[in-house]
């Protein structure tokens, strides 16, 4: 995945999703009679644009996946809007181009503060700022505001330069570890972690996955008894945990991240980024009968 400019060879799909009632349905803005003229004129003016950005959201093989942008860029602050295709959904591309913009906003743009809103009936926008730990904000300008007086029911959210939105300590209950590392200067990293005294049991078994293409999921199951330390040593995966105390996620990027699943959990593993590697230290020898694959069996074993 990687945000660039747009393009025009962008303008068919873009306007794909203009026209995907699942797509904008409850977005403020009527797209239902944009052509494709629009959306090339669209694209053409957002080369030479100094108040706004708009970025395309690409896979690996520079599809057009949909638009990130921060728009109304002013006194060191700046909206965010995104919306991707239907074809993009529950991929990893929102967060990618979410995440993405946002740090371009405040390390290329050098802005301070970045703002949007979403109607509280938009549940699956609702629920996607929400599970990314983002909070609802009160002191966003009346002069932003009254951009959307006549919009009612809106949810207001902001980040600002320096929040660690990533920082997570835990992830549906299961304890987020930092792997103990050594830099050294001009030769990389070494991290290392050891059964008992870094992770809470001994360590029986190691694998790893990978070769797998973007945009596949595996995993699918639980485990019964068997604990396990996932981390991320090369690429981007987002881990998808639920449990009794809900069901959250996590992307792991950074070698020195690991989540440790020692609970009843039902586990999905997202590949954002082709390649990326998956490793996986357990508690015991491989035992087909501890795995749990029949998720509503699962469900109705947690009581959910």
């Amino acid at each position: 995945m990687n945000i660039r400019k747009l393009e025009l060879k962008d303008a068919q799909l873009m306007l794909e999703w203009m026209h995907d009632e699942s797509v904008v349905e409850k977005l403020h803005t009527d797209f239902s009679s944009k052509t494709i003229e629009d959306c090339e004129r669209f694209i053409e003016s957002s080369w030479n644009d100094m108040n706004n950005v708009h970025l395309a959201i690409a896979s690996d093989t520079d599809e057009y996946m949909g638009t990130v942008s921060l728009k109304h860029i002013e006194n060191g602050s700046a909206e965010f809007a995104i919306t991707v295709r239907a074809e993009a959904m529950g991929k990893g591309y929102s967060w990618f181009g979410m995440e993405s913009i946002i740090e371009k906003a405040f390390n290329e743009y050098a802005l301070e503060h970045v703002y949007w809103c979403v109607s509280r009936l938009n549940e699956r926008a609702v629920r996607f700022y929400d599970k990314h730990n983002f909070h609802e904000a009160v002191d966003i300008p009346n002069s932003v505001k009254e951009r959307y007086a006549d919009v009612g029911n809106l949810k207001w959210y902001s980040v600002l330069k320096g929040d660690d939105f990533n920082s997570r300590d835990t992830v549906a209950g299961c304890k987020v570890i930092r792997i103990k590392t050594i830099p050294a200067v001009n030769s990389g990293e070494l991290s290392f972690f050891e059964s008992k005294n870094d992770i809470p049991f001994e360590i029986k078994r190691i694998y790893y996955i990978s070769k797998v293409p973007e945009g596949v999921r595996r995993g699918f199951h639980a485990h019964k008894e068997l604990k396990q330390l996932l981390f991320c040593p090369y690429g981007r995966i987002q881990l998808i945990l639920e449990n009794k105390n809900g069901r959250e996620e996590i992307e792991l990027s950074d070698p020195s991240i690991g989540v440790i699943i020692d609970q009843f959990t039902w586990r999905e593993m997202l590949w954002l980024q082709k390649d990326s590697v998956l490793c996986v230290a357990a508690s015991d020898y491989y035992n087909k009968e501890d795995y749990v694959r029949d998720y509503d069996y699962f469900v109705k074993c947690i009581g959910r």
